[in-house]
Parts: structure tokens; sequence; C-alpha cells
């Protein structure tokens, strides 16, 4: 009961600056999070460019990390984590893409973390992490389309969604194959990780009880 009512304790006084289950980013822990897993998205989408003349933009293989953000660690961090290190990703090389890439891959990493919603503390794949990773790309390929087509006109919009599908194939398979290896292994050893991230749904029960 004396650890119970620690955790208790320690859930109530972050309660209030928690966002659906999931923690603002408040603590050290989080901000590094973010800030590694940032990064990850940036190289990722740096290390393969294959440019796209026609609208100036290009292929990587970004959205990997920015699925793999939101189904780790949920719609705060996969958000935050996706939109800013594809935003600076384009800030090197195609500045004018950094707006909506902020936006477009921000919101694809939010919707993957929401509907994955990793706080069930799931330890394999389940059909919610298909159904995540599936609808973020689809908002990322959609959302890209969007954007080009008044500034580049339907033909080169659409010149450029094959390449857009390739990133949408390449995130889901590579993210969903690396969630299946590693999800387990990271919730069962490194617990205190985790719960400085999102309060678990066994956690948000026990705080409710003793509310």
């Amino acid at each position: 009961m004396k650890e119970e009512s620690e955790l208790v304790k320690e859930k109530k006084a972050f309660k209030s600056k928690s966002l659906i289950g999931y923690f603002l980013p408040s603590n050290v822990l989080s901000i590094s999070i973010i800030g590694i897993f940032a990064a990850l998205v940036c190289v990722l989408t740096i290390i393969i460019r294959i440019p796209v003349p026609v609208t100036t933009g290009y292929i990587n293989i970004g959205d990997f990390g920015v699925m793999l953000s939101g189904l780790y660690f949920g719609p705060i961090i996969g958000g935050l984590a996706g939109g800013i290190g594809s935003s600076i990703a384009d800030i090197i090389g195609f500045p004018q893409f950094a707006i909506p890439t902020l936006i477009i891959k921000g919101l694809e990493g939010f919707i993957v973390g929401l509907i994955s919603n990793p706080k069930k503390k799931v330890l394999k794949i389940d059909y919610r992490d298909v159904i995540a990773v599936i609808i973020g790309g689809f908002i990322m390929v959609t959302g890209y389309f969007l954007v080009e087509l008044p500034i580049y006109g339907l033909g080169d919009a659409l010149f450029e969604l094959p390449g857009n599908l390739f990133q949408f194939g390449f995130g889901v398979i590579g993210s969903l194959i690396l969630i299946a290896a590693t999800r387990k292994i990271l919730t069962v050893n490194l617990p205190q990780v985790f719960d400085k991230i999102f309060i678990s749904i066994d956690n948000e029960e026990l705080v409710s009880e003793h509310t």
C-alpha cells in the first residue's frame, strides 16, 4: 500500500499538467526525448533525399521517425518531435516547405500517437497501431498535396504524389516492424521513463479511486 500511496501522490501532482493522460513537456526527461526524436526525424529526413524538380521538393524516409515517435510516446511527443525535426530538415536546403512541414508532420505525429494511445501499456502491436499509422500517413500525403496544389497546379502536385505514397508506405511498414520488435522490451525495462511521459490506464484508475 505504501508504493500505491506514493504513486498516487506523484500522479496527482502531474495530473493538472497533462493532456488526455499525457504529460505536457515540463520535465527534463520529456524535453530530452523530444529533442532526441526530433534529431532522429531530422537525420532520417536528410540522410536520403531524392529531389523532385517539378515541385522543388524531395522524397525522404522521415515519416518512419515521425510515426515511431507517436507509437512509442503518444501524441504530444509524437507531434512535437515530428513537426520540429521535419521542419529543421526542410530549413536545411528546402526552406520554402518548413512551415507547412511543421504543421503537416506535427499533425501526423500527434494523430499517430493519439490513435495508437501507448499509455494503454500494450506490449505488442494491435489494431490501433495499424490504424494510427495509416491515418497519419494519409494526413501527410493529403497535406502536401493540398499545399502544392495552389502553388504548382494539379499536374505537378500529382507528379509528387507517388513519392509521398512511398514515404507513407515506408513509414508504415518500418515503424510497425520496429515497434513490434521493441515495444515490450522498452516498456518492461524502462517503466520509470514512461511514467514521466504518460499516466498509464492502470495508474489513471488508481488515481481516480483515491481522488
